[in-house]
């Protein structure tokens, strides 16, 4: 089955299509593009995760951003049979008594634009089920990437960082672990914003980082956040490293360029990554594969590199690039969700049980 998985991350930045033949025990990557944000929507999903939109307001972007994943979509080159919409989080807060999230995006014009099914809403079920509604990408690294014999780790950098050890040293099957490990780019792209009025939405190439020096001294007190030695599962968003987080650090760097604020977050995903890495995973290691836009930047992928000694590769040196993975991953949950079979890894996420993750639009 030709399945479209459509995926826009914390970053706010672009929409990811990849458009994968999904068969029983292999997938293939068919075609993949990205479509940037428009400048006003861009602003208003912005908006929306900051709680700066009123109701009225909040319908019109839903119903908004519904028409633009429709209209991109309609670029495939291939014949979609079934389409996986992620939808833009603008709100995920797991942790809470009474947790919640939201993706927006209206899934039924795509419904109308390609006469397919689609599923979306992945996160809920997973949710009600007693987990954190993520991270759901998981499933999909390991029908990727697992490696009998090996200990492979699947880290993607988007706004938020995210990682799946996949040990396969012992055993029939894998044993998987997945968890957030807290910021990626989000605050490097925060800076970009910040210190050119909006024009730049991140460091490209990572220039700005290289040009600057980080500080050890706000790097140990960040370091010191209790989410970092949070035992997995957990999982986290703009809530804790979004643009609250970036406002007080803004104020503690008051004297530094824009070149020391970026290489000190830049430096602050990597030590933060490895932290994670020695706090809640099996010692030996033996590949990272890196994804998401992240892996992207020169100078972001140097920090990972130093901070941890195990051999890093892209994606793309397997044939999946680095933006295809997200998207891909639910074109897979679609997949599963529409022959009822479980999307979510309970002891990944920390759901009581496995559950069928996504809600099915029809034409």
């Amino acid at each position: 089955m030709n399945v479209l998985g459509i995926m826009s991350g914390t970053s706010i930045d672009s929409v990811d299509f990849a458009l994968c033949s999904v068969a029983e025990k292999r997938m293939e990557l068919r075609e993949v593009w990205s479509a940037d944000f428009p400048k006003a929507l861009r602003a208003n999903l912005h908006a929306a995760a900051r709680n700066d939109l009123k109701s009225w307001e909040f319908c019109q972007l839903h119903h908004d951003l519904g028409r633009f994943y429709a209209s991109h979509a309609a670029r495939s080159k291939g014949h979609a049979q079934l389409v996986g919409l992620h939808g833009q989080t603008v709100f995920h807060n797991p942790s809470h008594k009474n947790p919640a999230t939201f993706q927006l995006g209206e899934p039924a014009y795509l419904v109308e634009k390609l006469r397919v099914p689609v599923v979306n809403n992945f996160r809920v079920a997973d949710l009600a089920a007693g987990g954190q509604g993520a991270p759901l990408a998981t499933i999909f690294h390991q029908f990727v990437f697992a490696e009998r014999g090996k200990h492979v780790c699947v880290h993607n950098l988007g706004g938020i960082s995210n990682v799946t050890s996949l040990d396969w040293t012992r055993g029939a099957k894998p044993g998987v672990l997945a968890f957030d490990t807290g910021p990626a780019n989000m605050l490097i792209d925060f800076a970009a914003r910040h210190f050119s009025n909006g024009k730049r939405q991140f460091d490209f190439n990572g220039k700005w980082a290289a040009g600057g020096n980080f500080s050890e001294d706000l790097l140990r007190r960040w370091l010191r956040h209790p989410y970092f030695l949070k035992q997995p599962p957990k999982s986290t968003g703009r809530e804790l490293f979004g643009e609250p987080f970036f406002k007080k650090a803004i104020q503690q760097m008051h004297g530094l360029s824009r070149f020391d604020v970026a290489a000190t977050f830049t430096e602050f995903t990597a030590r933060s990554i490895a932290l994670n890495y020695r706090k809640h995973l099996p010692a030996r290691l033996d590949k990272i594969i890196l994804t998401g836009g992240g892996a992207l930047n020169p100078s972001l992928v140097r920090a990972i590199q130093s901070n941890l000694s195990a051999p890093i590769l892209t994606s793309d040196e397997l044939g999946w690039p680095v933006q295809s993975i997200e998207p891909a991953a639910f074109a897979l949950l679609a997949h599963l969700r529409v022959n009822e079979r479980p999307g979510n890894l309970p002891r990944t996420t920390g759901a009581n049980r496995a559950v069928l993750c996504g809600q099915i639009s029809k034409p």
